[in-house]
């Protein structure tokens, strides 16, 4: 819903999936600010609720009916990580903000990125420069920006999560493609313009349980290779040459000894063996890589809905292409 009036209308969106002891103090930060630092500009909150089962729901009805300036979404089911980009493309603000329920997007940055944008900016971008999580973890996400962004054709923003605020104007043209396989991250380094990078420190989670587990994580670091860049098949064609040339150089050193020494050279079994696995390995990891590639060509073919809605509240139309139970 956007108020009529004089003001900018900012649209704060944040999925969740059992956050109960993080919405309130959430809730009260953002409304903080924009009380006491960004008066000037209209807001609202939109949580869309990943199928939660420990009360966040509740948590969430409740603000929606003491405060107009909040609203919801509830899936049917845990649609992943898409539901973020689902209720992304249902706002309606002059601009979006997306941020995770956890606090480890820090809020306190919300007027620092609403200036950038007040200065020109299109895309204000969070960048984490350090995080006091799992420094393992940050080493290895570090690594994997790393290659990603070599092996790109496009400039891949390192530490960037997708949080950050994004013009109306991208949001439309976000909401156009009609992506049946987001990646925010991709996105903005493809069609991205007008992008003011805001470095930060990323704080620990507040409360709870990061719902991040390898399986998912590893499901995004594929969608991401296989969707911006060609290197795997590339490799597979370049690699499977170099090798089948030097099997062949191999093969032919082996006949030529065994001509000239044909009683005194005994090449055994162990370099077949060898040569056996090492070939069969090979194939296996490209079949896999192929694999993937073939994975994300078919779930851009079924062109399935982001997610299915189960409700609305606090909504006063309904977008077009919302689907809804």
């Amino acid at each position: 819903m956007r108020v009529e009036n004089m003001k900018k209308l900012i649209c704060i969106n944040i999925p969740c999936r059992n956050e109960k002891d993080n919405i309130i103090p959430l809730y009260q930060e953002i409304t903080a600010i924009f009380h006491k630092q960004l008066s000037k500009y209209d807001y609202r909150i939109q949580f869309i609720d990943n199928d939660s089962t420990d009360g966040t729901r509740d948590i969430i009805r409740n603000l929606c009916k003491e405060d107009a300036h909040i609203c919801a979404i509830f899936n049917v089911k845990n649609f992943g990580a898409q539901s973020g980009f689902h209720g992304f493309l249902q706002t309606e603000g002059d601009c979006t903000i997306n941020m995770a329920a956890d606090f480890q997007d820090p809020v306190e940055l919300i007027p620092q990125m609403v200036k950038e944008w007040e200065n020109g900016a299109v895309i204000v971008c969070g960048v984490k420069k350090a995080s006091l999580e799992n420094k393992l973890m940050f080493f290895i996400r570090h690594l994997y920006y790393k290659i990603l962004k070599s092996f790109s054709n496009y400039n891949i923003i390192e530490h960037f999560s997708g949080f950050g605020l994004y013009d109306r104007e991208f949001v439309e043209f976000i909401r156009s493609l009609h992506d049946p396989c987001p990646y925010m991250r991709g996105l903005v380094a493809e069609f991205g313009y007008g992008i003011k990078e805001v470095m930060f420190i990323q704080p620990k989670r507040k409360n709870g349980k990061s719902k991040n587990n390898f399986y998912s994580l590893f499901n995004i670091a594929m969608q991401s290779f296989v969707t911006y860049t060609k290197v795997g098949p590339r490799i597979a064609t370049i690699g499977g040459f170099f090798c089948s040339g030097i099997t062949f150089f191999i093969a032919l050193v082996y006949f030529i000894l065994k001509m000239v020494y044909w009683n005194r050279f005994s090449g055994g079994i162990a370099p077949i063996v060898i040569g056996v696995f090492l070939i069969g390995s090979i194939q296996l990891f490209f079949i896999g890589l192929l694999g993937e590639y073939i994975l994300n060509v078919n779930e851009r073919l079924k062109n399935r809905p982001l997610v299915i809605e189960k409700e609305r509240i606090n909504f006063e139309e309904e977008i077009d292409d919302c689907k809804k139970v």
